[in-house]
């Protein structure tokens, strides 16, 4: 294998990954590896720091999700798979069949695969799915939540931790280390298509703010990322203390607190928008008797006490 490229040297990948690794049970892990650049470079470079600190790299499966979107697709996966092999890897293909949503295609495959990589990580004693995530991902995630009028929660973007540990780096530093490597990286074109929301804040949105403020603001979207979980995370232990189904003392609570303790109660796959979280807050007060809050779900105020009816069409956050 070719000679590693700074900036990713030795120390950089204990850092990237000693501590989601070493010690941690069950010791088995699996790698979300999709071909392209950033997932390539996380699989070589945790491959690279096994070696140095003489770990193998059978306890660790890389999965490859086909959703079966594109003719190539299945070719892709198997390149992946001759990757894996060459690293010292396991690896599984695991397949989206049936029919495709003809609107929302990106976030239907976001779930499935999700789900297809977390019902094979059950089934094969695997603790923890690491993800290629890199800054750029985070920046990217931040400007789309705002878009959509998220909370702060939603502006702290994606959080720091063991699942993804190349969050640090930029997608450059990606593409630049599988061509030092000598490891083509899968272009897929649906990556280009402004279509997507994502594509279009990837090529056009930041490349347009970078421009307008002469300098690359993805390190500074994802400080700003960092400092609003801080924040969020100082809030949210102290919203703990209250309980949302108890309409007096939610109505009592400082809002900012007890817009975090309704937020924590309705989330499933994702948190209510604002607008829910006032109309409950509005139940609590008495201003209403009840509410709709998404999902085939409505809260109801009943002698000072909340109720949640319904079931929720999506699945517990992660």
């Amino acid at each position: 294998m070719a000679e590693m490229s700074e900036p990713v040297g030795p120390d950089e990948l204990d850092r990237l990954f000693a501590r989601f690794v070493v010690g941690r049970t069950p010791e088995r892990f699996a790698l979300a590896v999709s071909g392209g650049s950033d997932s390539i470079a996380l699989m070589v470079l945790l491959a690279e720091w096994l070696g140095v600190v003489g770990r193998p790299a059978q306890a660790f499966t890389v999965l490859t999700v086909d959703h079966r979107l594109r003719p190539q697709s299945a070719a892709e996966a198997a390149t992946v798979a001759r990757q894996a092999a060459a690293l010292g890897y396991a690896h599984a293909t695991l397949v989206w069949d049936g029919d495709k949503p003809q609107t929302g295609l990106q976030a239907a495959a976001r779930t499935a695969r999700y789900r297809l990589m977390a019902a094979y990580a059950r089934a094969h004693g695997i603790g923890l799915i690491f993800t290629g995530h890199t800054a750029d991902d985070q920046a990217e995630t931040m400007l789309l939540n705002l878009m959509r009028g998220a909370s702060s929660t939603g502006l702290a973007a994606m959080r720091p931790g063991p699942r993804r540990p190349i969050l640090a780096l930029r997608r450059a530093t990606t593409v630049r280390f599988c061509h030092a490597v000598g490891i083509k990286a899968i272009d897929d074109p649906t990556n280009r298509d402004p279509a997507f929301l994502r594509n279009r804040v990837r090529h056009e949105l930041l490349p347009l703010m970078n421009e307008m403020a002469a300098r690359d603001l993805v390190p500074v979207l994802t400080r700003q990322a960092g400092l609003l979980r801080d924040d969020g995370d100082l809030l949210d232990h102290m919203a703990e203390s209250i309980d949302p189904t108890d309409a007096k003392r939610l109505a009592a609570a400082p809002v900012q607190l007890a817009r975090r303790a309704v937020r924590r109660w309705l989330t499933t796959d994702h948190p209510p928008d604002a607008a829910t979280v006032e109309r409950v807050l509005r139940v609590a007060g008495g201003q209403a008797s009840g509410c709709d809050v998404g999902s085939g779900r409505r809260v109801e105020r009943s002698r000072q006490r909340l109720q949640l009816l319904g079931e929720p069409t999506g699945t517990p956050s992660r």
